[in-house]
């Protein structure tokens, strides 16, 4: 018998109760939920062989499921790209890979990063989550002796919700450290004064 991920096993408890009771619904399956999560980096198109398998393979022990190269579709002269190089590298996870991606990049890979705030609060108005990291250094499974250069990291993580604030709770609720927003941080704080 397979071991259900603890992030699912949290949403499965906590977090759909919760939806339901906050949004009220009736139907266990309007709850919104994670559908997939994509993961994309770009390459250089003038890069060689060696930096396209190293990007190829640290994306690929990052998801912990198989990358894909992808291809320019077209010729772009003032890029230097021609048609069917190799710009990029991208992983599409689903079902167990994907919760226990989402595990690791909520417990272990934000908090690693220097002078962290919180991920900023913009949807894209379907309730979808895009999150880009500058050095995917930040995964423990990245080793610095083997990489030659840094590299950022696009991360889409898409929901079945139907509006940008269900998208946003449900992520909260899963544990996402969202910024807090001007309005909040700017309420004033009561602090007593003895005199």
């Amino acid at each position: 018998m397979k071991k259900v991920p603890q992030l699912k096993q949290f949403y499965i408890a906590t977090v759909v109760p919760a939806l339901k009771q906050s949004r009220g619904y009736t139907n266990p399956h309007q709850v919104p939920g994670i559908l997939k999560v994509v993961l994309n980096t770009g390459i250089d198109a003038g890069a060689d062989k060696t930096v396209i398998a190293d990007t190829q393979r640290d994306l690929t022990s990052i998801a912990g499921q198989k990358a894909v190269l992808t291809k320019s579709r077209k010729a772009i002269a003032n890029f230097k790209l021609r048609e069917g190089q190799i710009v990029g590298s991208t992983v599409t996870l689903r079902g167990e890979n994907m919760w226990h991606f989402l595990s690791r990049l909520l417990v272990v890979a934000l908090p690693a990063i220097r002078d962290f705030r919180g991920v900023p609060t913009k949807f894209d108005g379907n309730g979808n989550y895009n999150l880009g990291i500058t050095d995917y250094s930040i995964f423990p499974e990245i080793s610095l002796e083997n990489t030659k250069r840094m590299m950022g990291l696009d991360i889409s993580i898409v929901t079945s919700a139907e509006s940008d604030e269900e998208g946003r709770e449900l992520l909260k609720l899963l544990g996402f450290p969202f910024r807090r927003t001007e309005a909040a941080a700017a309420a004033p704080v009561k602090t007593s004064t003895a005199a």
